[in-house]
């Protein structure tokens, strides 16, 4: 009589970054949301595209996840790369916001030491001390619980939600660009 392999089917690499993608993206909305409630006293819709998601958070979180996670027990590497890296990304992703559609999504004109307004010292030093957090205790927890959690989610519905989120993202994307050239 032949057995029956019950091996449990997993999401590939990629598909669980696209998900640590979206799950660290609408934490760092809802992070940014709060920080403007928290000085405004009122909620301002954080973000360029129209649903609940920061996507330069999400960004972020992968290149952490890809290219720094090798330096978790090195955090003084890990501090000095990022908050390079860091600062060159955030400098890059707001000149091309700039360029695209003559918007500003952050100013750092006022801050010490500033780089055309598009980074500053303050939030540099922000970065790596993100960095060492990220790596050394965010990832980690988030990696146990998405895991956990997966493993009670049967394979196809990980699937559509993979793809149901990437699908939502481009016609968000595609809206969200239409919205701010015109």
């Amino acid at each position: 009589m032949e057995t029956v392999s019950k091996k449990k089917v997993k999401l590939n690499r990629i598909q669980l970054l696209i998900l640590y993608f979206f799950l660290f993206a609408f934490l760092g909305w809802v992070m940014e949301t709060l920080y403007a409630i928290y000085n405004l006293g009122h909620f301002v819709k954080r973000g360029f595209l129209y649903g609940p998601i920061c996507p330069i958070y999400g960004y972020g979180a992968l290149m952490l996840i890809i290219f720094f996670n090798k330096y978790q027990k090195h955090n003084f590497k890990l501090f000095i790369y990022s908050a390079v890296v860091f600062s060159a990304f955030e400098y890059f992703v707001s000149y091309i916001l700039d360029a695209m559609f003559a918007m500003h999504w952050w100013d750092y004109t006022n801050e010490f030491f500033n780089l055309n307004g598009r980074i500053s010292i303050f939030y540099s030093f922000a970065w790596g001390i993100i960095a060492i957090l990220f790596i050394n205790h965010v990832y980690p927890f988030f990696k146990k619980h998405v895991n956990i959690i997966l493993s009670k989610i049967p394979y196809i519905l990980q699937i559509i939600l993979v793809y149901s989120f990437s699908v939502i993202l481009v016609v968000d994307t595609i809206a969200s660009c239409v919205r701010y050239l015109n």
